[in-house]
């Protein structure tokens, strides 16, 4: 039987009809201490039904030390304030982790309650709660000092107060979420980094009215920043971004997909600053040219992912580049970069990641490929998946050739097919 919703709903109660199982052997044999350790391995769902079965294992499903990490998502994301204001009462000092990710009901005075009871917080996902504002931060600023990560994604009523109470209140963030706040501006994030500067992941993905300003603030108060992702912040340009590459060494992840204003300046900076870099998204950033992805290449030896989707002006000299230095590559998207032959994916397969590392690559509306290429990819034995759509040189007799050196997918070869030539 499924937990019902009112078993959530009244997550503090005490149950008073119960089977006459208090009395099984298992509560007879075992010791409460072990029963509450197998507890614990329990989800949420699994917990709610035993709590059910007898007074006994109420107790024991109920106790607070089995609510150390929660996650609503995939249990019920219907839920009312109240819900958690009960799950906080019951859990108190013992949750460190609570996921709230898609509960719109859930709002400001119910956190303020959750954040007065759970004092040792770590790990907060609010991702969608939209009736979150900042009264929220502010509650979390007072009560939840050892707060290392929280995602406020899609919290639109978030403004720059909320980042001034986060810098004063945690100073143990790690990462933050704020992506489609986009309320907020250049003085939020110099708020927070003054007080935050342990940051080691920033998502700002869709913060429009961030500047190059902002960018200033995050090089020069967060050196140990690993992941950052500015994706349409269509205001940042090379002046902002380069003074994260002189700050933030440690840099592995940079998303700065349409962000259409920066140049190879950009690359030439992270080839010099950024060693450790793994992942690089740069779509729709038409500016870009072999040159500067030379410069990254030869300097940059740890990429294991690029999406170079539009980049419009790289030819195959990127690719030589990339199949010389880069040997740990995995992911590549080259769609809808036109210029992209059949020889560059011929020095691709012949170079470094192309035997036992490339698992993914997108050759979407590359003109110029011919099933050529697909015989230069067989050497890739470890790649999973290849996307070909409008490619029109492409046969579906290449495809079948490929299929049988490599383990791609079927239902995306199946689609690829349907565009093709006969």
């Amino acid at each position: 039987m499924a937990p019902s919703r009112d078993r959530l709903l009244h997550f503090g109660f005490k149950a008073t009809m119960f089977s006459n199982s208090d009395e099984a052997v298992i509560n007879k044999k075992l010791p409460k201490e072990l029963l509450l350790r197998i507890f614990s391995f329990l989800d949420v769902v699994t917990l709610c039904r035993c709590a059910q079965v007898s007074r006994a294992w109420n107790v024991l499903a109920l106790d607070g030390s089995n609510w150390q990490r929660i996650d609503l998502f995939d249990f019920q994301r219907d839920i009312e304030g109240r819900v958690v204001e009960n799950i906080s009462k019951r859990c108190g000092g013992f949750l460190r982790k609570l996921s709230l990710r898609g509960c719109l009901g859930v709002g400001d005075n119910a956190l303020r309650t959750f954040a007065q009871n759970c004092r040792n917080i770590e790990v907060l996902n609010l991702n969608g709660c939209t009736k979150t504002t900042d009264a929220t931060c502010t509650s979390l600023s007072k009560f939840c000092s050892k707060l290392r990560h929280l995602d406020l994604a899609s919290c639109t009523s978030i403004t720059n107060m909320s980042l001034k109470a986060l810098s004063e209140g945690c100073p143990l963030l790690e990462q933050l979420n704020i992506s489609w706040c986009d309320q907020v501006t250049k003085d939020g994030i110099q708020a927070l980094v003054r007080g935050c500067g342990g940051l080691k992941a920033l998502f700002l993905k869709g913060c429009t009215q961030l500047e190059d300003e902002a960018l200033k603030y995050i090089g020069a108060h967060c050196p140990e920043l690993v992941t950052l992702n500015l994706q349409t912040c269509l205001q940042i340009t090379d002046e902002g971004l380069i003074t994260i590459c002189r700050g933030c060494h440690k840099l592995q992840s940079l998303c700065a997909s349409g962000c259409s204003n920066i140049t190879d300046a950009i690359l030439n900076a992270l080839g010099q600053n950024c060693p450790r870099l793994r992942i690089l998204e740069v779509a729709r950033c038409s500016q870009l040219t072999d040159v500067g992805f030379t410069t990254l290449a030869r300097n940059c030896h740890e990429l294991e992912k690029m999406d170079l989707e539009e980049c419009v002006q790289i030819t195959d000299s990127t690719l030589i580049q990339l199949s010389i230095h880069c040997p740990r590559l995995q992911v590549l998207s080259l769609s809808h970069c036109e210029l992209i032959t059949d020889d560059g994916i011929r020095h691709l397969g012949n170079g470094a990641c192309a035997h036992d590392q490339l698992e993914v690559i997108e050759l979407d509306n590359c003109p110029l490929i011919t099933d050529a290429s697909l015989e230069h990819l067989k050497s890739c034995h470890s790649l999973e998946r290849i996307e070909l759509y409008d490619c029109q040189q492409i046969t579906r007799a290449g495809i079948k050739r490929l299929r049988v050196h490599v383990e791609a997918s079927p239902a995306c070869l199946g689609q690829e097919q349907s565009q093709e030539r006969e």
